[in-house]
Parts: C-alpha cells; sequence; structure tokens
C-alpha cells in the first residue's frame, strides 16, 4: 500500500463518515486562495475532534495552532450552549483568513483567536487565571510542541484532555540524529510525556490523505496549575 492507495481510502471513508458541508469547503477554499500551506487536519481527523469533544462535554476548549480555522470550527461546533473556544495563531494572514471563516461558521460568539507566537500568548492567558480548558489541541509549530505542553498542563484539570497532531513525521521521529528541529521538537515532548506522572498518554500512528503521521492523546490525572513563579520555561 501506498499513499494513492491511502488517499482512496481516506475519501472513501470522508464521504459515509465526515461529508463537508458549505462552510468547511469555503474554509478550505479561501485557506488555499490565499496562499496557506494545506496541512490542516484531514476531514476525518476533524470529526474526530469533534467526537471527542462532544463526548468529554467539552465546554472550554483551548487550540495552540489555527492556520485558517478549519479545525476550529469541527472543534468549535462541539461546543454546548455557552461553550467557549480559544485559539492561538502567530501568523497575521492565517488569522485574517480564521476569522472569517470562523464567523461565516457562525462561530465568532464562541471563539476568541489571539493572534501572535504561542509563547507569549499563552503566559497571557495564564495571567488572566482562567477556568481550566476540558480539551486542548496543539497543532502548531513542532518545534515548540513540549512546552505547548508544559502550559496545556498550566491551563488544564483532572479530567481535561490534551491532543497533540503530527507527532510521527513519516516516521523521522525515531531518529534521534535528525537535524530537523521539528523532529526534535517532537522527540521531546514524547521524552517529557514518558515520565510525566500527571498524564496517562499513548500515541496512535495514522495514514491517509496527508500521508504518514500521527497523534498523542493524554488525559490529565491531576490538576497541574502552578503559581506564576513556577511558569514552564518559555
Amino acid at each position: 500500500m501506498d499513499e494513492a492507495q491511502w488517499t482512496t481510502v481516506d475519501e472513501y471513508l470522508t464521504d459515509l463518515l465526515a461529508p463537508s458541508d458549505d462552510v468547511l469547503q469555503t474554509a478550505l477554499r479561501a485557506s488555499e486562495n490565499a496562499g496557506l500551506p494545506p496541512i490542516q487536519v484531514t476531514a476525518t481527523q476533524g470529526k474526530l475532534l469533534h467526537l471527542l469533544a462532544r463526548m468529554m462535554g467539552a465546554r472550554r476548549i483551548l487550540e495552540i495552532g489555527t492556520l485558517g480555522g478549519y479545525s476550529t470550527i469541527w472543534l468549535g461546533r462541539a461546543l454546548p450552549p455557552g461553550g467557549r473556544l480559544v485559539t492561538l495563531e502567530s501568523e497575521p494572514i492565517h488569522a485574517k483568513v480564521a476569522r472569517s471563516n470562523i464567523a461565516c461558521a457562525g462561530l465568532d460568539a464562541a471563539v476568541e483567536l489571539r493572534l501572535g507566537p504561542a509563547l507569549e500568548t499563552l503566559p497571557l492567558l495564564a495571567d488572566e487565571n482562567p477556568d481550566p480548558f476540558d480539551l486542548i489541541f496543539i497543532d502548531a509549530d513542532k518545534a515548540n510542541t513540549a512546552p505547548y505542553f508544559e502550559w496545556s498542563l498550566t491551563l488544564s484539570h483532572a479530567g481535561s484532555l490534551i491532543i497533540a497532531d503530527n507527532v510521527v513525521r513519516k516516521g523521522a521521529v525515531t531518529n534521534a540524529q535528525s537535524d530537523d528541529p521539528s523532529v526534535q521538537g517532537i522527540r521531546r515532548f514524547l521524552n517529557m510525556l514518558a515520565v510525566e506522572h500527571r498524564v496517562s498518554a499513548t500515541a496512535i500512528q495514522t495514514v491517509g490523505s496527508k500521508g504518514y503521521d500521527g497523534f498523542v492523546l493524554a488525559l490529565v490525572l491531576k490538576s497541574a496549575k502552578v503559581f506564576h513563579a513556577e511558569r514552564p520555561a518559555q
């Protein structure tokens, strides 16, 4: 089997189980027309995020890495009335496209997009002493996945679910000598995860129209909120 076969199966499953609609298609077209990289989650992955959020009854969701807002829409649609989603994006062009897509989805009242590097916006968010997030989706620059995970722990509660995407890197994650910052960033994150007693985690390998990759699921076992003096390193 190869990527062509994986893509065919992905399309088959999408048509049956995660069919698109005008809002999702518009979001994808707007991202493409704006020149955003085509690295958003697939439809079946977006549906998985949606189902996980609904299964948990997540009322507060944090997304680190918005891109064009495609995954934001999937997650936002899972919110119950009164639910909130905060999404962080570092690129102004991406944020502009995402805001438009989120508004077109009718989710602008429930979704707050914060512009700026996540390692700057996450401390500001923590300073606000917000209610902890029920679900956190990490899908930003992979070199900084480990500190994003540390901040996610800070902003979570016992029972929160932390999901990190793109952790297999087409198998390159096993290469300790890789000079790819994304690979090394994911390795630091996985090594941290392996010894982090506050979570129980696993990783799933995936194949599909976006190739060979995978994601991490980490269940927070106890509150990890820290005081300002104990903040994660930036």
